[in-house]
């Protein structure tokens, strides 16, 4: 190898990998306006809570028998419909919104996979897990994101092998589209048929932001299977390895390799557990962003 081609190896391993920076950029924005949600959010937790003690109160001191009523009140009462109720310790729905995954991220990151918080699937068959990975690889979005990313990479020059102009930028397109594809179907279909494993991603959808935080991370290497327990999760580890693996069919000689490999390798374990930390707080900055005044 040239001494060229020995400094930009290390250039390039330098920086995060090209998936991994997209989609920090989108955490730190998830990160920030939860932050802001929970802080919007307090005062009523609060109000929660004060409800909560004073209806525990009314257990332990229950209230006196009411009186015999009239015949009018009783006909009154059967009119009134259950919703008004004003009892302050009656059960009030939930917001369906809070802990409710799209199939986008901000239209334009491929998310069928998330699993709405509070939510009992059924097991996946094997014709769904690929079904879930044919919609994860080729809807439209992942051409736009595919773009986005091939776009960075042409930016930094990261493989100069590739050259530069419109045809280089071709290269990276299909280089990172070709990533994509065999890294979802070897995560989310091959693995997941052969390991019987869950490869969605059950959003927690409550607690503390480190609490969530640390949930999303754990699910790297924790998963469902399909018999409803846990298992560490061959998934996710050795589908990303199985794709950096493949990797050296289609890349340069100089991006080949073991050492290559694991590099490349430990970026797609990165990039997996930024997308769950994406994930799980997505519904958040969602209902953030996009709530009715």
């Amino acid at each position: 190898m040239s001494l060229r081609s020995k400094h930009d190896g290390i250039v390039q391993r330098s920086y995060m990998s090209l998936a991994g920076r997209a989609v920090a950029a989108i955490a730190l924005l998830l990160f920030s306006a939860a932050a802001l949600w929970a802080q919007e959010s307090a005062p009523n937790n609060s109000d929660t809570n004060q409800r909560e003690r004073a209806c525990h109160q009314g257990e332990n001191n229950p209230a006196p028998p009411p009186q015999a009523e009239s015949q009018a009140d009783k006909a009154g009462a059967e009119k009134k419909p259950a919703e008004a109720s004003e009892d302050p310790c009656a059960l009030k729905p939930q917001d369906e919104s809070e802990g409710r995954q799209t199939n986008r991220i901000l239209g334009v990151v491929p998310n069928f996979g998330a699993v709405s918080a509070n939510t009992l699937l059924p097991p996946l068959t094997a014709k769904g897990k690929f079904w879930l990975a044919t919609e994860d690889s080729f809807d439209y979005s992942s051409f736009v994101w595919t773009g986005i990313i091939s776009a960075q990479e042409f930016a930094l020059n990261n493989y100069p092998e590739f050259g530069r102009g419109g045809a280089a930028y071709g290269r990276y397109y299909y280089h990172s589209f070709v990533d994509g594809v065999s890294g979802t179907y070897f995560t989310e279909a091959i693995v997941p048929w052969i390991s019987h494993e869950d490869p969605r991603y059950y959003t927690l959808g409550h607690g503390g932001f480190f609490r969530r935080t640390a949930y999303s991370l754990s699910r790297v290497v924790l998963t469902k299977t399909d018999s409803g327990g846990t298992s560490f999760n061959w998934s996710e580890v050795g589908g990303n390895a199985l794709e950096a693996g493949l990797a050296n069919a289609y890349y340069p000689p100089q991006e080949r390799g073991g050492r290559q490999t694991a590099i490349n390798w430990a970026d797609q374990i990165e990039s997996a557990a930024l997308n769950n930390i994406a994930k799980e707080f997505w519904p958040d900055i969602r209902h953030f962003l996009f709530r009715k005044q």
